[in-house]
């Protein structure tokens, strides 16, 4: 019987020690944030000027050291000179205001499965009829993990 027991035991064991495997397939935790590029050939870049039906051109890479998830984009008013603490440096803003016909955009995409790098080109069409003045165009990114990184600049619309 304790013969029997003890083979019992050892197969219990040899299985455990098999299922376990090495440290080499364990999936590597991702401790990093993805990056957006912030380069001249980024646009909008920090203080652009544009024009009402015209378009943003919207234009950077993302990056990421795992795999990257998802983006959105965001363009909203500044009439009230609030900030985001991203931007490259303060651009020369209109006086404050009340908005009466803002321009809110919002947009969001999937990045397709397994990208590590995206380039992103789209352009978005500006309304002719919303209030011109100070806008922030905001990209937050995540990867696929959930780290997220935000990028904001300041833009006038005219």
């Amino acid at each position: 019987m304790k013969r029997l027991l003890s083979g019992i035991l050892a197969a219990m064991a040899i299985i455990v020690l098999a299922a376990c495997g090495s440290d080499d397939e364990l999936p590597v935790k991702d401790m990093e944030k993805p990056t957006i590029s912030n380069d001249n050939d980024s646009y909008p870049q920090n203080c652009q000027v544009f024009n009402r039906g015209e378009v943003v051109p919207f234009r950077c890479t993302f990056k990421d050291n795992i795999e990257l998830g998802s983006f959105n984009v965001e363009i909203h008013n500044n009439f009230d000179h609030h900030s985001h603490s991203t931007s490259a440096g303060d651009c020369e803003t209109d006086p404050k205001k009340t908005p009466l016909k803002p321009w809110v955009y919002n947009s969001s995409e999937k990045i397709p499965a397994g990208r590590q790098l995206y380039k992103v080109i789209i352009d978005i069409p500006i309304p002719t009829d919303i209030d011109p003045g100070d806008y922030h165009f905001m990209v937050r990114l995540t990867d696929k993990t959930g780290w997220q990184e935000l990028k904001a600049v300041s833009i006038k619309i005219k």
